[in-house]
């Protein structure tokens, strides 16, 4: 199958079959997803979601995480992945956020990257939700539904998979196009047991259709 058309049938699939698909990280404004995106790495959105009331209690807004130091925003989030460093990076993203853009989240991607626990991914992810940029964030999910279904062809890093991606998804599609391939990779295309049989796309699956030649 051509690549384009693999991309028609499968972006068809989703808009009917999933019309509706949004970031399951609770937040309330952009501060709170910029907090949640930092603490959600290498942790499931699941957990951080029950982090986060208490320490937004205790941190409202940018201005009272900066004023706070590592040792005073670790109790809050030490049920987290590596909780030590999140504390740092949360205590000098705010200080940052402060003292540089006045409190206010930036919708430029490279003035996000320069906060402190915003790497690109992080950034993509505040840019596709908050501001509705044409970009592409690529996590695990997403890197690895991407390879399996054969929208990506031997991308070695999450820049080369965002790079094939953002080129073939009509750009006003980017931003619910992220979370069809995070809640798929998260609920269907599994890392080690995919449930293939479940899946509706796996008419237009390269993965499925190799292990199907394999039988």
């Amino acid at each position: 199958m051509r690549t384009d058309e693999r991309y028609r049938r499968i972006l068809e699939w989703f808009g009917t079959n999933m019309p509706v698909a949004e970031s399951e990280l609770r937040y309330r404004n952009p501060y709170e997803l910029l907090v949640a995106v930092i603490l959600s790495a290498q942790c499931t959105d699941k957990r951080v979601n029950m982090t986060t009331p208490a320490l937004f209690e205790r941190f409202p807004t940018p201005q009272d995480m900066a004023a706070a130091s590592p040792e005073e925003i670790y109790p809050y989030i030490k049920s987290i992945s590596y909780p030590n460093n999140k504390a740092r990076n949360l205590a000098g993203m705010a200080r940052k956020l402060v003292s540089e853009f006045g409190g206010e989240v930036p919708s430029d991607i490279d003035s996000l990257q320069r906060l402190p626990g915003v790497g690109r991914k992080t950034a993509n992810v505040i840019g596709i939700v908050v501001f509705n940029k044409a970009v592409m964030p690529v996590d695990t999910h997403v890197f690895r539904v991407s390879d399996r279904l054969g929208l990506s062809t031997g991308a070695k890093t999450p820049l080369q998979t965002e790079q094939q991606l953002t080129a073939r998804i009509p750009p006003e599609l980017l931003p619910i196009a992220h979370h069809w391939l995070i809640l798929h990779g998260r609920y269907v295309c599994l890392a080690r047991k995919p449930k293939c049989g479940e899946c509706g796309l796996s008419e237009w699956c390269r993965y499925y259709g190799k292990q199907r030649t394999k039988e």
